[in-house]
């Protein structure tokens, strides 16, 4: 995650040959370059949504 970044509520994942976003609420992916294989971040985010979600509100400053 970014400080300050964009909605709607998303983590990025890096990777050798590409990047990708992935909203928090849903883990659909909402933006990709390159080639990217997301299965491990995704099968992590499953798990671990409502720390994904704490660090967004603490990043962005939102109370919600």
């Amino acid at each position: 995650m970014f400080f300050a970044d964009h909605n709607p509520p998303h983590f990025h994942v890096l990777g050798r040959d590409g990047a990708a976003q992935v909203a928090i609420e849903t883990l659909e992916v909402i933006a990709i370059s390159g080639r990217i294989d997301l299965r491990e971040a995704l099968d992590w985010a499953v798990g671990h949504q409502e720390l994904l979600w704490a660090r967004w509100n603490e990043y962005s400053g939102d109370d919600a």
